[in-house]
């Protein structure tokens, strides 16, 4: 007992010191970022005061600005240019000057400049999330939930761990190279490409952009056309966070334009990360293969979920209604197929049909709405299009959300949260990414037939599954054909920043997010070198040295059964063969010898 006293007391002294460590404040620099020209106090300048109106039915591709937005209001935010190929070019040229630099930076250097933003984006939660709120249309909940929570969670797990994934990795070296000691090194890649999709602009440009400057790389980010407004000033946050650690100008860059930006950033960078349509998706690795490009495809999905008969109904109901209509089905991995068992069918959708009739719509800053606006021009159509062949096919729509006071010149960027019931395969609403506020409900009478269902879809983003049984939502989950799940949850994989992030199939393939995120922003080098130099240097056995002797295939062949036969008698009777071959060289290599010195 005498020798435990002691452990314990230094183990109680360091857990005091911990803890008492924990109270004193960090100090993080601030930052100051101009936000006086985003911010909507009611004195905009006549130029931005305007409601503005797209044009419908035509491509803006050929348009040399980019035009802003608030798709819930319609209120005219302002435009970006649409960037050349040789200006893309440009940029890229730059963002590779300064990684040269920032590539031999500390990784203290890079948690420092992780802290000022994680500092700035809990000082500015509002403003962070109103932007975004007033770009996308989303309500500001739903922005703190998808833009601030993730973008914290993902910065918090790269200060803890970040540096423990990038730094070399000791490998085993096997029974020939045990004289050897192997590791894998992680090296920058060099400038990484970024082309990120509208649904979430702050987190979207945040989190590749965080991965490739703490792993050493430079970044250029292509913002989507949708969402240029806000991506921007976001862009201004990080500019700030770099110039206060000393980093180098031009480290990262948001660029702005339509498909001939995003082309020419792809044929630019070392890698490419997409996120995107299935579509878009394809024509990337087209070009990308042109100069064998590495991408990472996150390409949308349609997710599973699935209700058990021993689920508890009325929490699974409120979960399945915030998976669909969070910032009006903006969500990264979507739930936009429900399989609910036959005996709790109609009580399920009596539940979410209660819930549904109590969300209302409307412009998110203009009152307490539930869910916002549409972000792009006209889905709304499609989604009524995708509606409509449902009820044309059997459907039945169960309920309707209402909408508050919408401007006329918006109504086009609102859709009512739906609910519609007896759907079936044949149906595009359970084949097609719909994007929107729509809970399709189809039933289902086995486990079996849960993930046939499940598993009949061109997606493989991810899955959720309910049930009372830990054990059986496991069994059903691991049958999915997808790449994140979760059980008696939806989409909490990816709060969980140290897992990574992708699918499988028409949802893209590579992942993002965790360790192998991380990790896929690196160059990924074998190393191997003598574990005991100079005093044990590898040097050619005789027998296989120029030129090989008569005995050359005799001595290899009782090698590999010395190291790997399965029989212990048979290795030790090869290991004899091998040593008696050596010494019987080195005998004649030294009579040899003596005979030439006579």
């Amino acid at each position: 007992m005498a020798f435990w006293w002691p452990l314990i007391v230094l183990a109680f002294a360091y857990a005091i010191c911990r803890f008492l460590l924990m109270l004193i404040p960090p100090n993080v620099p601030s930052i100051q970022v101009d936000a006086s020209d985003v911010l909507d106090d009611g004195n905009q300048t006549q130029e931005n005061s305007f409601i503005y109106v797209p044009p419908r039915g035509r491509t803006q591709q050929s348009e040399t600005k980019v035009q802003c937005y608030e798709p819930a209001t319609m209120k005219y935010l302002g435009y970006y240019p649409a960037l050349t190929p040789v200006q893309v070019k440009e940029r890229v040229a730059l963002a590779r000057k300064a990684q040269k630099t920032w590539a031999k930076s500390s990784f203290k250097q890079r948690r420092l400049f992780l802290r000022i933003l994680l500092k700035y984006i809990i000082e500015h939660q509002d403003l962070i999330c109103e932007i975004s709120s007033r770009d996308t249309g989303k309500t500001m909940v739903d922005a703190s939930l998808g833009e601030i929570m993730t973008t914290c969670e993902k910065i918090t797990w790269l200060l803890s761990e970040g540096e423990r994934w990038l730094k070399p990795e000791y490998r085993s070296c096997g029974r020939s190279m045990i004289h050897k000691r192997s590791k894998v090194e992680f090296h920058p890649l060099g400038v990484i490409g970024a082309i990120v999709s509208w649904n979430y602009p702050f987190h979207n440009i945040f989190n590749p952009m965080l991965a490739a400057v703490f792993s050493g790389n430079g970044i250029v980010i292509k913002v989507s056309e949708h969402a240029s407004w806000s991506g921007c000033f976001y862009f201004r946050i990080i500019q700030s966070a770099l110039a206060a650690v000393g980093a180098p100008e031009n480290l990262v860059d948001v660029i702005t334009g339509f498909s001939e930006t995003g082309e020419a950033l792809v044929s630019s960078v070392d890698k490419l990360i997409f996120v995107g349509s299935p579509g878009v998706g394809k024509m990337i690795m087209r070009n990308a293969a042109e100069t064998l490009t590495p991408v990472t495809l996150e390409l949308g999905g349609k997710d599973a979920f699935i209700v058990c008969e021993d689920a508890d109904v009325e929490h699974v109901a409120q979960i399945a209604v915030r998976a669909v209509l969070q910032s009006s089905g903006q969500n990264c991995a979507g739930a936009e197929r429900f399989y609910v068992h036959k005996d709790i069918y109609s009580s399920f959708i009596n539940q979410v049909s209660k819930i549904v009739k109590s969300v209302s719509a409307g412009p998110p800053l203009a009152g307490k709405y539930d869910m916002g606006a549409i972000c792009m021009q006209e889905h709304s159509e499609r989604l009524q299009n995708l509606v409509n062949d449902a009820l044309d096919k059997g459907a039945k729509l169960v309920v309707r959300g209402s909408f508050g006071h919408i401007g006329e010149d918006a109504v086009d960027h609102f859709f009512p949260p739906t609910v519609i019931e007896n759907v079936n395969h044949t149906m595009k609403l359970m084949q097609e990414e719909a994007f929107g506020p729509i809970m399709p409900i189809m039933k289902f009478s086995t486990d079996e037939e849960a993930v046939k269902l499940a598993n009949d879809s061109k997606y493989g983003l991810g899955c959720a599954v309910f049930s009372g049984s830990q054990h059986r939502a496991r069994e059903i989950t691991s049958q999915i054909h997808c790449g994140v799940a979760a059980i008696n949850d939806f989409a909490s994989s990816y709060m969980c920043q140290s897992l990574p992030f992708g699918g499988v199939k028409d949802s893209g393939f590579g992942r993002f997010a965790g360790v192998e995120g991380l990790r896929a922003c690196c160059l990924v080098k074998s190393v191997v070198e003598d574990r005991w130099w100079p005093y044990i240097k590898t040097k050619i056995p005789k027998p296989i040295q120029y030129p090989v002797g008569e005995n050359g295939f005799e001595f290899q062949e009782s090698l590999v059964e010395a190291l790997y036969g399965l029989n212990i008698w048979d290795r030790l009777r090869a290991l004899v063969t091998v040593l008696k071959i050596l010494t019987d060289q080195n005998s004649h290599a030294s009579s040899n010898s003596k005979r030439r010195d006579d």
